[in-house]
This record gives C-alpha cells, structure tokens and sequence, in this order.
C-alpha cells in the first residue's frame, strides 16, 4: 500500500510517502503564491528543489505529484500506483473520534468546523479538494487532530458556563496535537514493554505550538489546549493560560480591537513576548550568558508544566511514566531539567547525565516515574490509522 499523508496550510503542503509503514520520500512546499515560495522533495538519497514559486495549490500538489512520479526519484510510476492520500486535519468537531473515509458528508462536516478553527480548517478542506484533484483514482482518509481528546470525561471538557454555549455553540475543551500524544503513548508502551491499557502516562508535546495530556490506559482523559491550541502552556507565540479578563482590559482600557487581542495573544505572546524570539535554542543560550529575561521565560513555561504534572497525577492517581516529545521536548536538556526540579516527592527524578545526552531514558536509578525522550512521527501514525482504517 502506498500511502501519501499530506499536511496543507494556508501557504504550505507538507508531505511524506509511505510503503506500508516504511516512508521512502518527503517534502514541502512553502510560501504558496509568494515570490519566495519554493518545492522540495528527499526521496532515497534523491533531492529536488525548485525555487519557482507555485501560483496556488493546485499547481503546488501538481509539483508533489511530478516529483513523486520523477523517474529519478523511483518511488512512484504512475499516480495510479498510489492507494491513499491521508489527510492531517486539525478540527473534528465532535462528528469525529477516528479517522474517517473521505465522503461527500465527511467534508461537509470538516467544513462545518471551520467555525471552531477558521485558521486551519479552510487550509485542510482545500488541500483535500485539491488531492482529490490531482489524485482521483487514491482513496481520500482524514485524521483529526482533536480525535484523541474525544475520550475525554464531561467534567474535563466542560467550562462553567450555561449549558446553551456548549449546546447551541459547541464551546468546549476540544484538545489538539492528538495524533502525537497517541503516537508517543503507544511508543511509550512499546518500550517499558507493558500494554498500554495498564499504563498511566503524562504525555508533553514540546515545540512551537505546547501541549500535555494525561493518558489513562490508553484513552486521554484531560488535555492543556481547550475550545482553542490557545489555552495550557507557555508556547513560542501564544500565551497559554491566561485570567479571561485581560482580553476585556486590553479592549476596553487599552482601545484594542479584537483583532489586535487575537494577534497579540496568538502571534507576539509566549516565549516570543517575553523575550523577542521564539527561538528556545536562542533564549537557552541567553540564559545560559546571564539574561535574567531569558531565564524567567524558561521559569514560567517550567512552573506551569510542573503545575499541570500535578494536577494530572491527582486525576490519574498515579503515574508510570513521564514522556517528552516534539521538537523542545526531544532536544532542550535545560528546559526538561527545569521541569523536573523539585518533584523528587512525586517520585519523578532526573538523571542530569542522561538528560544531557539526549538519552531515551532520563530518570535517575532511584526514580519511581520513568521519564522517556520518544521523537514524535504525526506521519507515521497517520500512515497507520489509514492502514488501519483501509489496510
């Protein structure tokens, strides 16, 4: 089975072939429509690039489909020779709680959330249209990002307000980065050898966007991001948990509009406001020189993870393991040592030696919790929920 798991933006199309499970070429194309728009593909030691920018994203899956097909790169003869097109879409509503077969009806309801993620939703629906285009004969999979999160109890996906904005409006805890924390759980497993309907798990999804989940026998139970990927942790550029009435002041104080608030909080909050980049390996490298700035952003974004790792021990009661993922998860030793200070009583402790090396395992010998580094791979698990669902 060869499977092609796309990612489309706004101006982007992200995307991996795979044989089975065995992914043999990947690549991107970037700023769609813009002057600096570019292709790339790796396929098996063959690389391509075209610096001729696509006028839209037909034109861009076009690009994909002519280097796949590249006699060159030898992974596919003929378009026909693909299975399916899987689709990364970041809202699912409560329509969806797996991946599902591409039908006129399933795209409705894709359509449907765009009120719930008008930044993403419009980018996934068109690169489905596209690929359904450009890739007719493939069948058409699409796997929710906010999928995992659906086993989620009421009382965690509820906020106290009337029952009329979660029934007539559907505002409430939604959840997102799920097909990470699903992939990293059962990777987890797999390396402590145990089933993962027996494990109690923390899952830390550390990158640009942030977010945690507390996984109990396999099913998530709570999760950091809510209604939004706003809500929870200190991230690159949004700000996390914040006191709902600042938006109210900034607008009503301060004169700024709501689109103002939106971009303030979304785009030059976070690591960013706090220290003008959303470079942790910069702000790491500050602190380390002596930036007292730089060391507080690290400080907040640790103190409200330990506080999540907290509360999440409460409702699992009890925890088997620890496990980073994502870009700063898997490679900033410094922010994971913050993280793990002083919770030696909860009987997480790290092994600094370990933790500088990157090691899989980072729990000191006399730790009670296992603390895993396991890379994340949303392609991958996409790959597979399509075999799994078609396979």
């Amino acid at each position: 089975m060869k499977i092609l798991v796309l990612n489309a933006g706004s101006s982007s199309i992200k995307f991996s072939l795979f044989e089975n499970t065995e992914r043999v070429a990947t690549g991107l194309v970037e700023q769609i429509g813009e002057s600096a728009g570019h292709f790339e593909l790796h396929a098996k030691g063959n690389e391509q690039t075209k610096v001729t920018p696509p006028l839209d994203h037909k034109e861009a899956m076009q690009w994909v489909l002519n280097g796949l097909c590249d006699p060159e790169t030898g992974v596919l003869k003929h378009p026909e020779e693909l299975d399916i097109v899987g689709h990364r879409v970041v809202h699912g509503g409560e329509s969806f709680t797996e991946p599902a077969l591409i039908t006129t009806s399933v795209l409705a309801a894709i359509n449907g959330c765009i009120p719930l993620a008008p930044l993403h939703n419009p980018a996934n629906v068109l690169g489905i249209e596209v690929a359904q285009e450009v890739f007719p004969q493939a069948r058409q999979v699409a796997v929710f990002d906010t999928a995992f999160h659906q086993t989620l109890p009421p009382k965690a996906y509820h906020y106290a307000l009337a029952p009329t904005y979660y029934e007539d409006h559907k505002i409430r805890r939604y959840g997102f980065h799920g097909t990470s924390h699903q992939y990293v759980a059962i990777q987890a497993a797999k390396h402590l050898q145990r089933p993962l309907k027996e494990l109690k798990l923390i899952t830390l999804h550390l990158g640009n966007g942030a977010s945690m989940a507390a996984i109990d026998q396999g099913y998530s139970v709570d999760t950091t991001m809510g209604f939004t990927p706003l809500e929870g942790l200190v991230m690159g550029s949004r700000s996390g948990d914040l006191d709902p009435a600042i938006p109210l002041y900034l607008i009503n104080r301060l004169g700024k509009s709501a689109g103002e608030v939106d971009q303030l909080l979304n785009k030059d909050s976070g690591f960013k406001g706090l220290t003008g980049t959303n470079d942790l390996r910069e702000i790491q490298s500050q602190a380390a020189a002596g930036n007292k700035q730089a060391d507080l952003a690290l400080e907040i974004a640790a103190y409200r993870i330990q506080k999540y790792i907290g509360a999440y021990l409460a409702i699992l009661g009890g925890l088997d393991a620890l496990v980073f993922t994502a870009g700063v998860g898997e490679h900033a030793a410094e922010l994971r040592s913050k993280i793990t200070q002083k919770l030696e009583h909860l009987g997480i402790k790290l092994d600094t030696k370990a933790n500088a090396n990157h090691q899989q395992e980072i729990q000191a010998p006399e730790g009670q919790v296992k603390l895993l580094v396991i890379p994340t791979n949303e392609e991958l698990q996409i790959a597979q929920e399509c075999l799994s669902l078609l396979g």
